[in-house]
């Protein structure tokens, strides 16, 4: 009997160790499947961009011509023809309207005969100073007789010389009958119709030449230091991704009374015929020398007394902590020039709470 119980006290006392190894088995196979499955933590993010120190700012504007000129009649008249329209391209020397010639004709008719009538006089003075001259060498003659008769062809002379005048202005007249394109260029505006009278002067046709363009934009006081020395590209609205170099060329010496901004006109060298008249442009205006910086939320920078760190994720969710070099502190950012590569992202809030060696889920993107 005493063995027999000595027998059952045993097998219930392996029957138990063997439970409580098996729950400590168990309990170590929790724990790690515990410890696998603890999940992520969710963090957001900031992507590093350098850009320049001071931010370019951009303006919008219009292509326009460096020279339009307003070319009008210089004698006065009634148009006869006009011979462009706008948008027409003319070459130099093409005829863009003419006036009446009768008028101009009958007046270079007239002149004409005047310089006829003069030549006749001059001659008949020259043959009577002639004869005055031998017949005082002679002493047939006074010396007055002699001083009326060189004045009388000095008169001639200078009648004959006014009308030599007379005909060439009167010729010129005529040619100025003809309005003639001085440069290659687009006409931009007509003015004047046939029949229509008018006065020397008058604007006929406005021709904006091709020689050169330039963006015409609106600047405000403030940036008028930066677009004298900065550097100024232009973008036009039908073509964004192509620059084209401008540079200063004029700015208004007074503000506009109403918008309180200078009206600043940038030559365009490389503007080719692609580049229209009235085209909208964008203008872009930069600092030459400027360091590249990346701002970044300034509750992303981690410093414990050390040199400032930020959290860098990578696309496995670990982060690590790097260096950075900082340029300054804004009042809701730090400004880093080096530490961290373009495009980086960097852990934005709760940096204090990082556990570099648990992995993060980006859960969101601030845009800085």
């Amino acid at each position: 009997m005493l063995v027999r119980w000595i027998l059952a006290s045993y097998s219930k006392l392996l029957a138990g160790a063997t439970l409580a190894l098996i729950a400590i088995v168990l309990g170590g196979c929790d724990e790690t499947v515990a410890k696998k499955a603890e999940p992520m933590r969710p963090v957001l993010v900031a992507t590093a961009h350098y850009e320049a120190e001071t931010p370019e700012r951009s303006f919008v504007g219009t292509i326009r011509p460096r020279i339009e000129a307003d070319m009008g009649f210089r004698v006065p008249g009634k148009v006869a023809k006009r011979l462009v329209e706008v948008g027409q391209t003319v070459d130099v020397g093409q005829p863009l309207a003419t006036l009446d010639e009768v008028d101009l004709k009958l007046q270079a008719e007239q002149a004409v005969a005047e310089f006829n009538a003069a030549t006749g006089v001059l001659a008949q003075a020259a043959a009577a100073e002639t004869r005055a001259k031998d017949l005082r060498a002679k002493g047939w003659a006074t010396d007055a007789t002699l001083d009326s008769a060189k004045a009388a062809a000095d008169e001639a002379r200078a009648r004959l010389n006014r009308a030599e005048r007379s005909v060439e202005l009167t010729r010129n007249s005529l040619s100025y009958a003809t309005l003639e394109a001085d440069g290659r260029g687009v006409v931009t505006a007509t003015l004047v119709e046939p029949g229509q009278v008018v006065a020397a002067g008058q604007t006929a046709i406005r021709v904006a030449r091709f020689a050169e363009k330039e963006a015409v934009v609106a600047i405000p006081e403030t940036l008028i230091a930066r677009a004298k020395s900065g550097t100024a590209t232009v973008t036009l609205w039908s073509e964004p991704d192509r620059k084209y170099a401008a540079r200063l060329r004029e700015i208004s010496p007074s503000a506009d009374p109403a918008t309180r901004t200078y009206l600043a006109k940038f030559s365009l060298p490389g503007a080719g015929d692609n580049v229209s008249l009235g085209m909208t442009a964008t203008l872009t205006l930069a600092d030459p020398v400027t360091d590249r910086v990346a701002r970044l939320p300034l509750s992303a920078l981690f410093d414990q007394g050390g040199k400032p760190s930020l959290y860098v994720v990578d696309d496995k969710g670990d982060v690590t902590l790097q260096p950075v070099q900082v340029k300054s502190y804004e009042s809701n950012a730090v400004v880093i020039t080096a530490g961290v590569d373009e495009g980086a992202r960097i852990v934005a809030l709760g940096v204090q709470k990082i556990d570099p060696t648990q992995k993060v889920r980006v859960v969101s993107s601030l845009t800085f």
